[in-house]
């Protein structure tokens, strides 16, 4: 692709994500979202893979539904009510049209299916961004209008979440696709506690966009996309592969790691509202996720070639890791100390 389209696609994000973050008004935010939708399609089609149109197509039709439902949406609460003002969403049926909406863009269960499918198209550059950046502006939107949001509704998605992307992840083989149902798990439990504490939504949002970022920008530096290319990621680069285990433990939510502290607080702050047998349910949901963490950090780490699955033997290269894979993997590892200071600031 041409640098200067690029370039321009990358501003044309990061545009759209700003619109649709400091808006106030409905229509600014629709079209934030749909500047970023337009802006992410020639990023996922670039190859022009067949794999990587069909991604882009699905992408643009399920984001073009959902962004018509948050236009609708907005529309019958302005009906109503008459105030296009985002906080002032107090319709119910506006409500639920948006929580699907957003749901949709999400990719939270039960509208789900079209992540994998596109993650799994595109590379892992793209995938970075549709997992992390393409969902702050949902996230957003939900932040704001969360004490209109229906808590059983966001409780039962978020479990049924959490459970899917983890049932669903132990089977695969595509780290692409593992990591697009690692995501449908940890929007699970971001959204469970989006009623109760917008912040701590946020600052899971934030832990787990810190530590996927450390993960694809680990695997596009060894150029890794199967398992059966991940174990012969150890004898060309031990660090990097080394960084590569603790980061997913991490993300798998074990302590003393960061990505314990999310599921700490959320475990805390559910039990504050009396949900203690919801917090067990989560927790034991969990599990499943971290079978397929460990499942990686053990093909990434122990075991070692031969082995017996057939596949391509990648030239031995030099090429040097960047020092901001360094950075977040610090970061992704070792903020649990600091949670004293993240829990008063929330």
């Amino acid at each position: 692709m041409n640098p200067q389209a690029k370039l321009v696609f990358i501003i044309s994000l990061l545009l759209g994500t700003t619109i649709t973050i400091s808006s106030n008004h409905w229509i600014l935010a629709w079209t934030g979202l749909e500047i970023n939708t337009l802006a992410i399609l020639p990023l996922i089609s670039k190859s022009h893979h067949p794999r990587a149109i069909e991604a882009a197509t699905k992408y643009f039709m399920v984001q073009a539904t959902a962004s018509a439902l948050v236009l609708f949406s907005s529309m019958t609460n302005a009906w109503h009510t008459g105030q296009w003002d985002i906080t002032q969403l107090t319709h119910p049926m506006s409500c639920l049209i948006l929580t699907s909406a957003l749901a949709m863009k999400l990719g939270l269960v039960p509208f789900h299916f079209w992540f994998p499918e596109v993650l799994q198209g595109s590379q892992l550059t793209t995938g970075l961004l549709l997992s992390t950046m393409m969902k702050l502006p949902p996230i957003s939107l939900l932040f704001m209008t969360s004490p209109s949001l229906n808590p059983t509704l966001l409780t039962t998605m978020a479990t049924l979440s959490v459970a899917l992307g983890g049932w669903m992840g132990l089977n695969q083989t595509q780290i692409r696709k593992i990591m697009a149902f690692s995501s449908i798990s940890h929007l699970g439990w971001m959204t469970i506690i989006l009623s109760y504490n917008p912040k701590l939504t946020l600052l899971n949002f934030y832990l787990y966009t810190l530590m996927t970022m450390t993960i694809f920008l680990a695997l596009n530096t060894i150029k890794t996309l199967k398992l059966s290319t991940l174990m012969t990621s150890w004898t060309k680069t031990p660090a990097l592969t080394s960084a590569l285990l603790l980061t997913l433990l991490s993300l798998a939510g074990l302590p003393p790691l960061t990505g314990f502290l999310p599921k700490w607080l959320i475990i805390q702050e559910l039990t504050k509202q009396c949900m203690a047998s919801t917090a067990v349910l989560m927790s034991l949901l969990s599990l499943l996720g971290l079978f397929f963490y460990l499942r990686l950090a053990y093909c990434a780490t122990i075991t070692l070639p031969p082995h017996t699955t057939n596949h391509m033997k990648q030239w031995h290269t030099n090429k040097p890791t960047h020092s901001s894979v360094a950075i977040l993997t610090l970061m992704s590892t070792s903020l649990l100390p600091i949670s004293p200071l993240i829990s008063s600031s929330i």
